[in-house]
């Protein structure tokens, strides 16, 4: 999927997280994560980003993580609404993001 403009998903609440993307005019792929837990859980944060993202086809644009203290599930379903819109893709293979 291309990423054709900017959207956000998420608050700045306790146990959620702010995700946004925006087009990239660089062809890559740039990940950057904000969190006050990054040393503890950093590695983990990314993962669950990037595997969501390789879900969605995802293989440009700039994701910044703003996170709150977010579980797993949170983080991969603020990223998908995030994603979607940005690219404005209204089907999507659920099984394949499960």
């Amino acid at each position: 999927m291309k990423v054709l403009k900017e959207s956000i998903a998420g608050t700045l609440e306790s146990s959620d997280l702010l995700v946004k993307v925006a087009p990239s005019d660089q062809g890559s792929l740039d990940i950057v994560i904000q969190s006050k837990v990054i040393k503890q859980f950093g590695k983990q944060i990314k993962r669950v980003v990037t595997d969501t993202l390789n879900k969605l086809a995802v293989t440009e644009g700039s994701i910044v993580i703003e996170d709150k203290g977010a579980l797993d599930c949170v983080i991969r379903a603020r990223v998908q609404a995030a994603v979607l819109r940005a690219t404005g893709t209204g089907d999507l293979d659920w099984r394949r993001l499960s």
